[in-house]
């Protein structure tokens, strides 16, 4: 049986406690394989989600930004709805 790799640097801390139970509890080979199977059946471990809206923001925004019409400064704006109305503002530090 082939091994499995696992990059064990993209992983996070929460991620690396789990594979390291597992190996410690079931064996080296064994524990891989399950993990391999569990990081397979998180939400974004095939492919990132996505937000709609979020990119729905960052397609209108975005040619703004390239023709230099829109800065959007560092720390950024936090967006909310308001009582027919979208409210922009600085994000607090």
């Amino acid at each position: 049986m082939a091994a499995i790799q696992i990059d064990e640097d993209a992983l996070t801390k929460g991620q690396m406690r789990k594979l390291n139970a597992l190996r410690k509890s079931i064996g080296e080979e064994l524990g891989e394989k399950a993990f391999a199977e569990w990081l397979a059946s998180q939400p974004g471990a095939a492919g990132t989600a996505e937000d709609g809206n979020a990119t729905r923001i960052v397609d209108t925004l975005w040619p703004m930004v390239q023709q230099g019409t829109l800065a959007i400064p560092r720390g950024g704006y936090l967006i909310r709805r308001g009582r027919g109305r979208i409210i922009v503002e600085p994000a607090k530090r």
